[in-house]
């Protein structure tokens, strides 16, 4: 009887002593859960194509893991990324949000992640030439008008999405106040496009030269 139980005993204590020390690891240190907000990365986009849908900035996620891992969790270092490297033509393109595209602290676990999905419509990018449209604001000074205005350049390039671009039919300048004007007065301003996935092909200041006359 004696034999038996000493036999292995090195191996047996061995044993006992890795079990005690996960259960104290454990007891320290147990397993909690968080949600935590993580940003979203593209990565890889096509050339000549354009998301026209609109982008998802960041994504919830469920996270199981010990609580210092957790307490020290740095969202910024763990975002999703969604690879676009095998997108050739334009289409609807659906992406799991898992473990495969975000990465995770060693002991951590995704448990799910809001939204699970995100769907995506690619289109091909166009340019498109519009005209300027020049915006006045307040009321010139008394017994005066507007003689004449010239704008440089009279025409900017969009780019973006097709079914995007071919909505904009001009570009609007920034309001240019009148109240003080008289003679002739040259303005520097910026245009603008109501549609955030249109973009200007180039950066440009506007330049409109205004005459004023007596009534």
């Amino acid at each position: 009887m004696i034999e038996l139980l000493t036999r292995n005993a090195g191996l047996k204590l061995f044993s006992l002593l890795i079990s005690v020390l996960l259960w104290f690891s454990f007891a320290r240190d147990p397993e909690v859960g968080t949600f935590v907000s993580v940003p979203v990365e593209y990565r890889g986009m096509p050339d000549e194509l354009e998301i026209s849908s609109d982008l998802v900035g960041s994504v919830s996620i469920d996270l199981r893991g010990p609580s210092g891992e957790i307490e020290n969790f740095n969202a910024a270092k763990s975002a999703v990324v969604l690879d676009f490297s095998d997108i050739h033509k334009p289409g609807e393109r659906t992406f799991q949000i898992d473990e495969r595209n975000i990465s995770l602290p060693t002991g951590m676990r995704l448990v799910r992640a809001i939204p699970a999905q995100i769907r995506l419509q690619f289109e091909q990018r166009t340019r498109h030439d519009v005209p300027v449209q020049v915006r006045f604001a307040g009321a010139p000074p008394k017994g005066y008008q507007i003689d004449r205005y010239e704008v440089y350049p009279k025409e900017l390039t969009l780019v973006g999405p097709a079914s995007h671009v071919k909505k904009i039919e001009y570009a609007v300048t920034d309001p240019i106040d009148l109240a003080a004007v008289v003679g002739e007065s040259e303005f520097r301003v910026n245009a603008f496009v109501g549609d955030p996935h249109v973009r200007f092909e180039k950066p440009v200041k506007i330049s409109v030269r205004v005459w004023m006359e007596k009534k």
